[in-house]
């Protein structure tokens, strides 16, 4: 089952707004699933119900709109058709709620993914708009990480004998091995060993747990996360500075442009552009994995994607991303806990591979590893929560508790200050308040446009969405004259029908493009 049934209680959390209609087994008062499932399949419209749910069939909490649909003539602005959701099943339309978090809605999460899988590939790869020569750019997959802000247990991995990454079962080194001769084997100031000889599975759950709690500098950390975005853009920055001085010491000729005024002005032949996602670790520190596509200059077309002048390459490239991630560094604002400002670093391990098309680090494998991570976000610390508040902060912030109660009272205690209030802010992201997917402009398409051909190919498929609209003709214009209705299934029968048919569709498209796969 995609969705969290027992988030859904009809009769009891029915969301109020304009056009809002109770179901009426609701207003009993709570109807089982079996029931409400029941009734629902035995009414006479129901595979009319189950097509007109279909987009949102999968979601865990779809939004219900109402009121009407006009198609209008783009010359004449004359109405051509209008359908109004009274006649349609449930008097209501319903749409996915995209949320992009696996953990709330496991089916917008999977068409996310999905969208910025193509999104990514398609600025390496072509597609989508982009053209297919960017396959031949010089490209580099670079890993970004935080710098240590005090010990915590690990599971490392030397030598890799698995064929399945997702499954290892390789045997992992230990965590923190001393020797007892060793003086940083003796315990902390607090009493706590600072030598683990463990071999961690990789789901033990003391993964990212400091050894010690009370040594840990959980201000530090928050305040990087904060800064994690910041330290970003200075790093491209850094990025582009050095592969224009290496432009520069080749002696390749500056690009005479021309600007949308008409005026001339000279840029640099080359110009980096990336797509990045950060990934929340176990130890609740942000991570960046990106891709980073060295791109040539047009002259009279500034948006447009040409390779890059001969004699620079992916080793300049390289050089330049290492060159970035050591040397960027920045102070931040003063602070009455740390009058001095925190100091925002890389971490010391940086890694940037070259892409290939036959070699070990591929298109498609950057792609997925990145789109996996687009939807994920604090599950993996064990907080998980919504914007906290001074009337639920006590539920989430200890100074005395776990590793991320006191990482949420960092954010919370640090942000009583005025000066650092987006801290609270943020508090129930442990402090990171960036994007968890980002790209520059000329890297790829759009996540708008990739979910604008999925709806024409909808419309398409089903013939027509809405009565009497007309099917992908420039001439005409839909507006949705619609205002919310509520949000969630109406009733638990409603989601368990709803999920089932959509979790039934995705078995099979799967299997036709494993069969599509094996026969190429």
């Amino acid at each position: 089952m995609a969705a969290d049934l027992t988030t859904v209680v009809p009769g009891q959390a029915h969301p109020s707004g304009p056009g809002h209609r109770p179901h009426p087994a609701a207003s009993t008062g709570f109807v089982g699933r079996d029931e409400s499932a029941f009734t629902r399949a035995t009414t006479p419209d129901y595979f009319g119900w189950l097509e007109h749910v279909k987009a949102a069939a999968g979601c865990s909490h779809p939004i219900r709109l109402s009121g009407e649909v006009a198609t209008i003539d783009r010359g004449t602005g004359q109405l051509l058709a209008a359908t109004r959701t009274e006649d349609m099943p449930d008097g209501e339309i319903y749409k996915p709620c995209g949320n992009r978090r696996h953990a709330v809605c496991p089916s917008c999460a999977h068409t996310y993914q999905r969208d910025a899988y193509q999104l990514l590939r398609a600025g390496l790869a072509g597609g989508k708009g982009i053209p297919s020569t960017v396959a031949r750019h010089p490209a580099v997959f670079v890993t970004f990480t935080a710098p240590s802000f005090g010990t915590v247990h690990t599971r490392v991995v030397k030598r890799h004998t698995c064929g399945n990454r997702r499954r290892c079962d390789c045997r992992p080194e230990p965590c923190h091995p001393r020797r007892a001769s060793d003086p940083t084997a003796a315990p902390c100031e607090h009493g706590q060993p600072s030598v683990c000889w463990a071999r961690h599975e990789d789901g033990d759950p003391r993964l990212g747990q400091p050894l010690c709690l009370d040594c840990y500098d959980y201000q530090a950390q928050v305040v990087w996360n904060h800064s994690a975005p910041e330290l970003w853009r200075r790093t491209t920055i850094a990025v582009t500075r050095h592969l224009n001085a290496r432009a520069r010491a080749l002696g390749l000729p500056w690009v005479a442009q021309l600007t949308a005024s008409g005026k001339t002005r000279r840029v640099p032949p080359v110009k980096p552009s990336f797509g990045k996602v950060a990934e929340m670790q176990r130890r609740a520190v942000v991570h960046y994995h990106a891709v980073i596509r060295l791109d040539g200059v047009h002259p009279t077309d500034p948006e447009a994607i040409v390779p890059p002048p001969a004699g620079i390459g992916v080793d300049d490239l390289v050089a330049a991303v290492e060159h970035a991630a050591a040397a960027v560094a920045f102070t931040t604002r003063p602070h009455p806990t740390n009058p001095a400002g925190w100091r925002i670093t890389w971490g010391e391990q940086v890694d940037v591979r070259p892409i290939s098309a036959d070699g070990e680090i591929t298109d498609g494998k950057v792609a997925g590893y990145l789109a996996k991570y687009a939807t994920k976000s604090t599950e993996a610390t064990g907080h998980v929560s919504r914007r906290l508040d001074g009337e639920v902060i006590d539920l989430y912030a200890n100074e005395h508790g776990t590793h991320p109660e006191r990482l949420v009272d960092a954010c919370w205690t640090l942000g009583a200050h005025r000066d650092w209030q987006q801290l609270r802010r943020w508090a129930h992201m442990l402090g990171f308040g960036g994007h968890f997917l980002t790209k520059s402009r000329r890297y790829s398409t759009t996540f708008r446009i990739l979910r604008d051909a999925r709806i024409l190919w909808r419309r398409t498929e089903t013939g027509h969405e809405y009565a009497d609209q007309p099917d992908g003709d420039d001439t005409t214009l839909i507006v949705g004259l619609l205002t919310y209705a509520g949000s969630g299934w109406r009733t638990t029968g409603d989601a368990l029908l709803a999920n089932t048919a959509a979790a039934m569709a995705r078995e099979r498209h799967e299997i036709a493009r494993e069969e599509m796969t094996a026969a190429a």
